[in-house]
């Protein structure tokens, strides 16, 4: 069966070379298919903190001006402080926007046929950039810079750079509304921007997209360094550079271990351009261990075993949860949960907290050995189960320990839900993937005072388990604060974990800093740490978005009130967050209006997904349907969270290799089949076209030119689908596709679509019996 995939000019075809076995559907054009050509990452590592810039080319292979999307990630903890858009030898420096003043911005100049683009937060590590009237033939260069710190301990700084976005679960009902953006997954109660965070992802065997190449320089500040190790991607050192191999794709997370010999405490004070105010960043090493043994704990377990941990991950996983079963005495009490959809106990173990005699850890250990991936990730209500198991806990130390990949979309209702419930529970998460979603562990950890420990292989399994088992007990320092500054949350120190505090001062510049807590054994904690004046601008930008997400949580978890100083923080210290966007607008007018095609750039399937190795897409799907699942029902008090509140575009026309990550988020444990070679049966055909109905249905109210475009794009679907049937039903079918593929009046083409699509699939059962298969 021949695939039409992509309505082209005259002018275009020309241009197509097909690639021999270069996987279904594959076809490249000399200036490429996909918007995004090349991704540049380029850091430079001095001490504990990283300085990168990120450079995205996007090139217009089309015959009409090109609005590109992309949906990418950065890392969670680091501060985005500036951005630029270079083409056709003009750079314009972007503005730091409120979020919605800068989308009004952006949509008057692409209207107005201006080139413009925008990059927006939509989670603490996804962001997507929008770069309107790529004229064509034309490449367009974006650039973001950040200034992030390296987490160090036992002797190691990690310097992390994701590189995709993973298709992640998305529970709720679905919205009627239109979408808020441009991804795969429908929009629901439960996560509002879901179309915004899950953007087509390409299948198995699609050439490499994008030219990707990382560099990245260090200056030890003075620091005996080791041996540098890259744990998933090959990389070569020359000069003191770090370089990623050629032909390396953007599939998994960039991960990098600096072994430092030393680093000693210290504070580092900042002042302000003007006024007598600064931030300080302040480092105390963990002291040695003390004799005192550790206190009894009560320890709940999570074991994620949704579909998306399949292979390595729930093999790595099911050993990581069964160390932390090991690790516990005699003197301890545990549960063992493991969830997908639902939740699971071991058997003989009832449903609270059991003794840890050998018998019952072996009984949890049997039972997590049996766990398998399947399913989706309905995460809430196993971590309201397990904070309820240590409610009552009096004398011990709480602990709960979730072992999951992350990927959820509802993690601002996750946190707004659990945040009343976590009291004096420490909670530890520790992240299986290479493409994990760590800005939501890490802001889970955080909210529980714990540690936040990410594991890429089943190598670097051992190397996590030893400090996750050091770090479920007590810490050895809690209670931690600052004398004479601004009061922060109590803090915890770690075995072989620094505790780096950033905060803000006023007055002079002191001498020293001093820090108190207690030990385990309830004896004061006191530290006198050296204090410096220094001129960092990295220190105030990590300052700052430590700050902003600190208060994104509070708002996340129902303190609407804080919107205003989240906007003020932001707009101030000159650093990204939900609420503003970085908007650039060049002031040449180089088109009449907007954009003819807009386009969302594929992403990567994540490496190490199981779910993806045999997948192969049925037909329709490979034409560019975009057909949703339906969602599970929602939790009960969703929020609406940080949604967009209006949408910018329709969902335009997808990359013909890439699946709805819908399909591939929720888990499933069944395979997609691959294309009959006969081509659809009339009822898949007829289920496919009730969705296409519902699909014009909701854009009824889109502007014209948005519903030209769908219209051109249903006309290339149905081409696909009908080809090679000869019943005689789909008559009415191939005439519609005829008409949109000549084109007409737009209004006269979108009432006959509807009338011809409507009567070929009226039953709505049908379309729901298809998607149960």
């Amino acid at each position: 069966m021949t695939l039409s995939v992509t309505p082209m000019e005259p002018a275009e075809l020309c241009r197509i070379r097909v690639l021999p076995d270069a996987g279904l559907g594959a076809l490249r054009t000399d200036r490429g298919n996909l918007p995004l050509d090349r991704l540049d990452v380029r850091a430079r590592i001095s001490g504990l903190v990283a300085r990168t810039t990120v450079t995205t080319e996007f090139v217009n292979a089309y015959d009409t001006a090109l609005e590109a999307t992309y949906v990418f990630p950065l890392p969670d903890r680091a501060a985005v402080t500036g951005m630029t858009m270079t083409a056709d030898g003009r750079t314009v420096r972007a503005e730091l926007q409120e979020r919605g003043a800068a989308r009004e911005a952006y949509d008057r100049a692409v209207e107005a046929g201006q080139r413009a683009s925008i990059a927006e937060e939509e989670r603490p590590d996804v962001f997507t950039m929008r770069v309107g009237n790529i004229l064509p033939g034309e490449r367009v260069t974006v650039e973001l810079t950040l200034a992030g710190p390296l987490p160090w301990e036992d002797g190691a700084a990690t310097f992390r750079f994701p590189l995709v976005v993973a298709p992640r679960y998305v529970p709720g009902t679905p919205l009627a509304a239109t979408p808020v953006g441009s991804g795969q997954a429908r929009d629901t109660d439960a996560v509002p921007d879901a179309s915004r965070i899950t953007p087509p992802v390409l299948l198995p065997g699609f050439p490499n997209p994008l030219r990707l190449s990382i560099g990245v320089d260090v200056d030890t500040a003075g620091l005996p360094l080791g041996e540098v190790r890259s744990s998933l991607h090959t990389v070569t050192t020359r000069e003191g550079r770090i370089e990623i191999a050629a032909g390396e794709r953007a599939d998994r997370d960039f991960v990098l271990r600096l072994p430092y010999a030393g680093n000693g405490s210290g504070a580092v004070l900042v002042p302000d351009d003007e006024g007598d105010e600064g931030t300080y960043q302040l480092v105390v090493l963990p002291p040695e261990a003390g004799a005192a043994p550790p206190r009894p704990k009560d320890v709940v377990l999570l074991l994620d075993r949704s579909g998306s941990m399949g292979g390595w991950k729930m093999v790595a996983a099911r050993r990581a949860a069964a160390r932390v079963v090991d690790t516990l005495t005699t003197d301890d009490r545990f549960a063992v949960l493991t969830f997908d959809h639902q939740v699971s106990r071991p058997d003989d173990l009832g449903t609270g907290l059991s003794e840890a005699t050998d018998r019952h850890r072996f009984r949890a250990v049997e039972h997590l050995a049996r766990a398998g991936a399947r399913g989706g990730t309905e995460m809430l209500a196993p971590l309201r189960d397990g904070l309820a198991l240590l409610a009552d806990s009096t004398g011990r130390d709480r602990v709960l320990v979730l072992v999951t990949d992350g990927q959820v979309g509802n993690e601002d209702q996750i946190l707004a839900e659990v945040t009343p419930l976590i009291g004096t529970t420490r909670v530890h998460t520790v992240g299986i993937d290479r493409a994990v979603n760590a800005g939501f562990l890490g802001r889970l950890a955080a909210l529980g005072a714990g540690r936040c420990e990410l594991v890429e292989s089943e190598d670097r399994l051992d190397e996590a388990m030893e400090q996750i088992h050091r770090r479920i007990g007590s810490p050895l320092v809690t209670d931690v604060t600052v004398a004479g500054f601004e009061p922060q949350r109590p803090q915890s120190i770690f075995p072989g974990v620094p505790l780096v505090l950033f905060g803000r001062y006023a007055g002079a510049v002191p001498a020293s800093v001093t820090v108190h807590g207690r030990h385990r054994d309830d004896s004061p904690f006191t530290v006198e740490v050296a204090a410096t004046r220094g001129d960092e601008p990295a220190v105030t930008a990590q300052w700052a978005r430590a700050r902003l997400r600190e208060l994104e949580d509070r708002y996340a978890a129902g303190a609407h009130d804080l919107e205003r100083e989240i906007v003020t923080t932001s707009l101030r210290f000159g650093v990204l967050c939900r609420f503003t966007a970085f908007v650039a607008v060049d002031s040449r007018m180089v088109t009449e209006g907007a954009p003819g095609r807009r386009v969302t750039q594929p992403v990567e399937s994540p490496s190490g997904w199981e779910m993806f190795e045999s997948a192969q897409p049925p037909s329709f799907l490979a034409a560019g349907a975009a057909a949703p699942m339906p969602a599970p029902a929602a939790p009960a008090g969703g929020r609406p969270g940080f949604a967009p509140v209006r949408a910018q575009s329709a969902r335009g026309p997808q990359s013909f290799a890439a699946v709805p990550s819908s399909m591939m988020a929720r888990g499933s444990s069944r395979k997609m089949a691959a294309p009959a070679a006969t081509g659809l049966s009339l009822a898949d055909l007829t289920a496919i076209v009730a969705v296409e109905a519902r699909r014009l249905r909701e854009a009824e109210d889109r502007p014209a030119a948005e519903r030209r475009e769908l219209l051109a794009d249903l006309g290339t679907r149905l081409s696909a689908l009908i080809e090679g049937m000869s019943d005689a039903g789909i008559a009415p079918l191939r005439e519609l596709a005829e008409r949109l593929r000549a084109g007409g009046d737009p209004a006269d083409d979108w009432a006959y679509a509807r009338r011809v699509l409507e009567a070929f699939a009226p039953a709505e059962p049908e379309r729901k019996a298809f998607w149960k298969r």
